[in-house]
């Protein structure tokens, strides 16, 4: 595991909860009540990664979870041809270090310079076997792994290309809602590439289809990192046709 400097920890943690698929869903909601942050805190310490550095690996012993402060976290698997089939980005406020039979289920890489909660996997259960309430929304959050998975089968089911950028920019720009952030342009802190594996597309397909959004004039951007959407109702079209052509 890449070593990570770590320092006590002077915050509770925060767990949110929303569903970045819909947008009418309004802001984030703290999942943990203040005393239940409290009783948290006391078992966690903070792990700060670099960009690039990679958090654990898939298949190894699963002796922490996580809660992001800071920063964008790719989880992925290692396909045969070793290549990253990245399967979810996690966010601020996100918990993941889903494990099974002991071992990471996939590995997770910080994409932005990252600050994370660390809760040693032992400690962790101790206290929630001991906290019904506390159990019930720690595993709630720890199921986002699964449901983002879920979330990506549904994307990667879209047939054509620009449907499925589209989408990934519509979730980025609902997370950016849920945390209460300015929409007015939407941030990609990952590199194009990264876009690409998550989406099952080749990088000259993904920046295609963000040059045909440019020229068509749904999206505008300012750099390779903000963009903002300038036909609406264009968009949200293609966000919503299984069969966009590519």
């Amino acid at each position: 595991m890449a070593r990570a400097k770590i320092r006590a920890n002077t915050h509770g943690p925060v767990i949110r909860a929303r569903d970045p698929w819909a947008a009418s869903a309004g802001k984030t909601h703290q999942l943990l009540s203040e005393e239940e942050r409290a009783r948290l805190a006391v078992l966690a310490s903070i792990a700060r990664f670099n960009k690039d550095e990679e958090i654990y690996r898939e298949g190894r012993r699963a002796d922490a979870v996580f809660n992001i402060i800071t920063g964008v976290v790719k989880a992925y698997r290692i396909a045969p041809d070793g290549s990253e089939r990245i399967t979810a980005f996690l966010f601020p406020g996100d918990v993941f270090g889903l494990s099974e039979e002991g071992k990471y289920t996939n590995a997770a890489k910080a994409i932005t310079p990252l600050a994370a909660y660390r809760f040693p996997v032992s400690a962790l259960r101790s206290r929630l076997a001991k906290d019904a309430d506390l159990e019930f929304h720690v595993i709630c959050k720890l199921i986002h792994e699964l449901r983002e998975t879920q979330r990506h089968a549904l994307l990667l089911a879209r047939r054509g290309a620009l449907s499925r950028v589209v989408m990934f920019l519509q979730l980025l720009e609902n997370l950016q809602a849920g945390r209460g952030e300015r929409t007015v342009e939407i941030y990609l802190p990952m590199k194009r590439s990264d876009i690409g594996e998550y989406l099952g597309m080749s990088l000259e397909a993904v920046s295609r289809a963000f040059r045909t959004l440019t020229s068509r004039g749904i999206i505008k951007s300012r750099d390779r990192r903000h963009l903002k959407i300038t036909d609406r109702n264009t968009f949200d079209e293609i966000a919503g046709d299984t069969a966009s052509a590519s």
